[in-house]
């Protein structure tokens, strides 16, 4: 057991991140395993999703996951399965809010009165 208060902390940490991990990569393996079971495109989102989660929290590196992502995606070509992209939705402009334009006499008449008003 440590002893010194950041060693304390730092077996704190480790512990509630290797569980963190854990989870995650148990989450990861259970969903590969149903899509491998049963491929449907809903398994493999399912599974592609837990892969992406994995990137964002650091757990797997991003090559690894785009290798598990493929083969994935090679099970379910070979398995038949209707692969449907994302819709791609249009995006809006965003519209600025209109700026008014002040004319040199304005500026000028600002600062006038400000100074008259000292």
């Amino acid at each position: 057991m440590p002893i010194i208060k950041s060693a304390i902390k730092r077996a704190k940490q480790t512990t509630k991140r290797r569980n963190r991990n854990v989870g995650i990569k148990s989450d990861i393996k259970n969903a590969t395993k149903a899509f491998v079971a049963k491929p449907t495109s809903a398994g493999l989102s399912a599974a592609q999703s837990e892969l992406d989660t994995a990137v964002k929290k650091g757990l797997l590196k991003k090559n690894t996951v785009a290798r598990r992502k493929s083969q994935l995606h090679k099970i379910a070509k070979n398995a038949g399965v209707k692969l449907t992209p994302a819709p791609k939705t249009a995006k809006k402009p965003i519209a600025k809010p209109a700026v008014k334009k002040t004319t040199p006499t304005e500026k000028r008449k600002k600062t006038v009165s400000k100074k008259s008003a000292k």
